[in-house]
């Protein structure tokens, strides 16, 4: 079992490329020492023996951006193929966070959207907020199980007819199951992407608040998701989604709202087009909708009715339904049909 597996299970980051052990290593040799201990040879991608991930892992570090954006895509075909996780997955996890978390890596926020597919899939904003206890589990119908020759036929032979209905079955919990593992080992790095939420990178910033959103609430990411301050467009938009749908009954989240309606927006600076309520605008209200329903403000109120009738909008990084989408819901909320 690896050190970040042992890590992860414990609830503890566990930063590959960090010297813990009082060596004299590089980050990057330790970074290096910790991938190879990993036995890719032994896990699985949608293309077979996962042999090599670990060279996609490094190139994310070259200095030539062709380098990297081939082994991007190449970690997206195999350890994210079409949405789908696999055992090799989860043990990508660990490493694309300690690259995040380095302010050194480039395209810091391209890994973000990786690690995000890798944690939520294409679940949707709808399944928000999101308990995993209540979530189907496929460990307990898999135990005692031994998948391991079904995984490797399942990778060597092609026909679908050399499965059995009980074989497809179980190749379908083991998915679900990697699905879950995946989710879960984000959880273990809750605290260092909640961090993230205050990077100056705003496409970072904006992608942890939206990842954030997925995970048991605590008082760090409340605090967090306020801290942005409205001058970081994409980051507080993204906060402002998040908020929408936090539960939490705190005053401090519904005057953040209030005061983020409280804008000319023939002035706001946040609107680049001069005309309608900017992005971070537009995102309060629809946060102050999904929160006080038919109690919102007539300042929310007259937001999503004219953004309703405005085209372009703009759209939130980190969210994949677009913003229009999120305003339409608002109003749907409130049984109005514009």
């Amino acid at each position: 079992m690896t050190d970040g597996l042992d890590a992860a299970r414990r609830g503890r980051p566990h930063h590959p490329d960090r010297a813990t052990d009082g060596g004299e290593g590089t980050r990057f040799e330790v970074f290096v020492q910790r991938l190879d201990a990993v036995s890719w040879d032994r896990l699985h991608h949608a293309y077979g023996i996962a042999d090599d991930v670990p060279d996609m892992l490094r190139a994310l570090r070259d200095p030539d951006p062709e380098i990297r954006g081939d082994a991007l895509g190449g970690l997206h075909a195999t350890v994210l193929h079409q949405g789908t996780r696999f055992e090799a997955s989860q043990e990508v996890m660990p490493f694309l966070v300690t690259l995040i978390d380095d302010p050194a890596t480039p395209d810091r926020g391209d890994l973000l959207q990786l690690l995000t597919g890798l944690a939520i899939g294409d679940r949707r904003d709808d399944r928000l907020p999101f308990d995993p206890a209540t979530e189907p589990t496929a460990a307990a119908r898999l135990d005692g199980v031994d998948t391991a020759d079904l995984v490797r036929r399942f990778h060597e032979e092609q026909d679908a007819d050399d499965f059995s209905g009980e074989e497809f079955e179980l190749l379908n919990l083991l998915a679900a199951r990697w699905e879950d593992d995946c989710y879960h080992r984000a959880a273990a790095f809750q605290d260092v992407i909640v961090s993230w939420i205050g990077d100056p990178d705003d496409t970072v910033a904006a992608r942890a608040a939206a990842l954030a959103a997925w995970f048991p609430l605590n008082t760090a990411t409340v605090q967090a998701w306020l801290a942005v301050p409205a001058s970081r467009e994409q980051p507080r938009a993204s906060a402002n989604l998040a908020l929408a749908h936090t539960l939490l009954e705190d005053p401090r989240i519904d005057r953040l709202l209030d005061s983020l309606l409280d804008t000319d927006p023939r002035t706001d600076p946040r609107n680049d087009a001069g005309i309608g309520a900017g992005i971070v605008t537009v995102t309060a209200a629809v946060a102050t909708a999904y929160r006080k329903g038919e109690a919102l403000s007539p300042a929310a109120l007259t937001v999503l009715i004219e953004t309703a009738h405005r085209d372009p909008i703009g759209e939130v990084t980190g969210w994949s339904r677009a913003l229009r989408g999120f305003v339409m819901l608002a109003l749907h909320r409130l049984d109005l049909h514009v």
